[in-house]
């Protein structure tokens, strides 16, 4: 049946219809969200597939539009000077309602958008192509956007090229997600992981929301590798990366920073919360015997600093996390150690 997931689609899911997937809001927000994309900073690889359509359509507008819980967000968009919109305006929150494209020759004689503020004000949209970008489990997540400030019609072969491209936008939105992640663990980059922080930094200085970023690092780990062999090394680096992640909220953002070092990212955490929920990482990650010949044990050491206004670059929100973690070797390792805040007289 078209339309089904495949893959890593869930097995309740392989009983949705495509149209059932039109109105299941919730399954394609969890879609959208998997691509961890939004709020990402400009990418070339789709920066090139909107200069392709500005070309193909002859439009001096084109864009890649991801419809959020209420807004659209543009990760690609030649021809506009914004990144997002709020959804209740969006040409695209159309656009991913149904399988086929949306054409609108003149949005001004449309009632759906004839008094829209993108129609009657900046940019000044008259016409409009979109192909809705379709993900692997079948979820429209946005779409690919040809728009144009004069009436007209969208010839055959114009839409073909739209239609093309479309698949390509979500293979990149997939190589890209692929590309954070790391074989072993699963776990974000290193690169990835610091980006989540950036934008969690971003948001802080924004809408001063709180979080906390907890570093771990797993005891005495050359030890393990010295005496086992490096499979039993992966082994135990799986184990603790799986552990992690099954104790981890949605929100969380878990990466694998270096060898057997990893952090961990909790939006809308204050700091005793921080704390006290790396200790609960801490006690499960002792608790845990790992599958070998002997059963492995070890343990892990946990720095915790949240965000404050001395910690507003990754740089110093990390290097704070990590000063913990080795007081907390220091320490006797096998424990979480709070980072202290700077006062505002010492600063």
């Amino acid at each position: 049946m078209e339309g089904v997931i495949r893959g890593k689609a869930k097995a309740a899911d392989r009983h949705m219809t495509p149209q059932d997937k039109l109105t299941d809001e919730a399954g394609r927000i969890a879609a959208l969200r998997r691509y961890d994309i939004l709020d990402t900073p400009a990418d070339s690889a789709f920066d090139r597939i909107t200069d392709l359509v500005r070309t193909l359509v002859k439009v001096p507008i084109s864009t890649v539009s991801l419809i959020d819980s209420n807004r659209q967000w543009l990760k690609s968009h030649p021809g506009l000077a914004v990144t997002e919109t709020p959804r209740s305006v969006a040409f695209c929150d159309h656009a991913i309602r149904q399988h086929h494209p949306l054409v609108i020759t003149d949005a001004q004689a449309d009632p759906r958008f004839c008094n829209n503020p993108l129609v009657t004000g900046d940019p000044g949209i008259r016409s409009y192509a979109g192909v809705p970008l379709r993900t692997s489990d079948g979820y429209n997540v946005g779409s690919l956007c040809a728009i144009d400030t004069r009436v007209r019609d969208f010839a055959p072969d114009q839409l073909a090229a739209l239609h093309g491209l479309a698949p390509i936008v979500v293979e990149q939105m997939e190589l890209r997600l692929l590309a954070e992640r790391d074989a072993l663990s699963g776990a974000l980059t290193r690169r990835a992981f610091v980006a989540a922080v950036d934008r969690q930094i971003a948001l802080y200085l924004r809408h001063d929301r709180p979080a906390a970023l907890l570093l771990l690092d797993i005891d005495h780990f050359k030890a393990v590798n010295d005496t086992h062999g490096h499979p039993a090394g992966d082994m135990v680096i799986e184990a603790v990366a799986d552990l992690c992640r099954t104790l981890s909220r949605p929100s969380d953002a878990f990466g694998r920073l270096g060898g057997e070092e990893f952090g961990l990212l909790l939006p809308e955490t204050g700091e005793t919360e921080a704390v006290l929920a790396a200790q609960r990482f801490c006690d499960a990650i002792a608790a845990l015997t790992i599958p070998h010949d002997p059963p492995l044990r070890v343990t892990a050491s946990f720095g915790v600093a949240a965000i404050d206004p001395h910690r507003v670059t990754s740089g110093s929100w990390i290097g704070a996390a990590d000063a913990a973690l080795y007081a907390a070797k220091r320490g006797g390792r096998n424990r979480a150690m709070l980072a202290p805040r700077v006062s505002l007289r010492a600063a």
